[in-house]
């Protein structure tokens, strides 16, 4: 087969369990040589992963995947659109091409014998982005009892049956949706019914995601405190965020040949918050190798360009909402300090004050000088109650208007990063409706 029509769509409903409910033919194959029925968890696992993404975030999502059968790969245009019930996944295209052939392998002279050490040396298991096996372990191999041969180029739930743990998850399925390293995934070999536990760190090359090393383990052969551990996530996200700037920054810059001009400043603005997540794995680290160095100082900046950037990136939401950005007081003010920093803390500011006022409201930015350069973001919101004042600021700590609508983190970093360089966020006390905070910092 080497594709499917386009029109119509292949279609199939996942519960909010995580089970496949309903599926046309050419996905129910895929369930089924997965190794479970209609109505079990849907164990394809890039689409699985996908549709609990989709429901997490609440809204349809749209990507490219690739998956395996058993004898093709295939390429996958998807869309996992959520609802109360569940997710509807629509394949808009389905193309197959046979299997890529492994890149483990040895060829040549003394190939086999190369392959073999390889092999040994090697986790338990090396798969492909599209989870099929490509190198095996002798000591598996053996335990499995199938020759290499046999095995390598299969999906990896031909060998085994991830199994969900007490709160429904999977972790690989989770892993495998943001590509990051997943730990005590729960599953059964199909060769002897045996109780495993997986864990991977994902495979890049390039800067591009090309599998997983997964160590396959029984649960009770490692214990909890010498169980190897994780990278940090800062060092988990640091290599594909700069390959995400990287590549917006080709598309900003054109570099692979004409382009629409919106297209291009969509690449400029997704380098942009792609640069500010990475100040904020830093800032999550506790500035550790950041620019600032726990120190004060810093270069001399003009804050009101600082201001007019910072707006610009929350621009696109303040305006689906119909909320007007408004920027007054003193046109240019030189100030001491770091420009990611200051940067980062306003695009907070001004994105918490967006997303707590009304629809069609107002968001206030002032400049101010005095004793230190100031700026005060006001907004129409709700405001913040008395009990939650002294508390905001800490991590992972939030306001009773915004509990449930991020990680609390925002204002503790923001706090933090103004400190560094001899200045302060407060909250103002209020005048009226909404909430206000100001960002101080030194002038030069």
């Amino acid at each position: 087969m080497a594709s499917l029509p386009i029109q119509p769509p292949i279609t199939a409903r996942v519960d909010q369990a995580g089970r496949l409910v309903a599926a046309d033919p050419p996905l129910l194959a895929l369930q089924e040589q997965a190794g479970a029925r209609l109505g079990s968890a849907l164990l394809v696992p890039q689409l699985a992963g996908l549709a609990r993404l989709a429901a997490r975030l609440g809204v349809g999502i749209t990507r490219p995947v690739m998956a395996a059968s058993e004898e093709e790969d295939l390429d996958l245009l998807v869309r996992a659109e959520p609802d109360g019930d569940g997710v509807t996944l629509s394949i808009e295209r389905w193309t197959a091409r046979p299997p890529a052939r492994s890149r483990w392998l040895a060829t040549g002279r003394g190939g086999e014998e190369a392959e073999a050490e390889a092999r040994a040396a090697a986790e338990d298991l090396v798969t492909d982005q599209t989870l099929r096996i490509t190198t095996i372990s002798l000591g598996l191999e053996r335990r499995l009892g199938s020759a290499a041969a046999d095995i390598i180029g299969q999906p990896l739930v031909r060998l085994l049956r991830p199994v969900e743990d007490g709160d429904g998850n999977l972790p690989l399925i989770e892993a495998l949706a943001g590509r990051t390293a997943f730990a005590a995934q729960a599953a059964v070999l199909r060769a002897d019914d045996a109780a495993v536990l997986l864990d991977g760190m994902p495979r890049t090359e390039d800067g591009q995601f090309v599998g997983y090393a997964i160590r396959v383990r029984n649960p009770d052969s490692v214990a909890a405190a010498e169980r190897p551990a994780l990278p940090p996530l800062d060092d988990l996200l640091r290599e594909p965020l700069a390959s995400i700037i990287d590549q917006a920054d080709e598309i900003a810059g054109r570099s692979q040949g004409p382009l629409k001009t919106d297209y291009a400043g969509y690449g400029t603005d997704i380098a942009a918050a792609a640069r500010h997540l990475l100040e904020l794995l830093t800032a999550l680290g506790g500035g550790e190798g950041g620019e600032n160095g726990g120190s004060t100082g810093g270069e001399v900046l003009d804050l009101a360009e600082l201001v007019l950037d910072a707006a610009g990136l929350v621009q696109a939401e303040a305006s689906t909402r119909g909320i007007l950005l408004d920027v007054g007081g003193e046109g240019s003010l030189q100030v001491r300090g770091q420009s990611r920093s200051i940067t980062q803390i306003l695009v907070n500011l001004i994105g918490n004050a967006v997303r707590f006022s009304p629809e069609g409201g107002t968001v206030a930015i002032t400049l101010e000088r005095g004793d230190k350069a100031a700026v005060t973001v006001s907004d129409q919101g709700p405001g913040v109650a008395q009990a939650d004042r002294a508390r905001i600021f800490e991590r992972f700590e939030q306001g009773a208007e915004s509990r449930g609508g991020s990680a609390g983190l925002g204002l503790a970093i923001s706090r933090r990063l103004a400190r560094d360089m001899g200045g302060e966020v407060e909250l103002l006390d209020p005048s009226g409706s909404g909430a206000a905070f100001r960002l101080n910092v030194p002038l030069a």
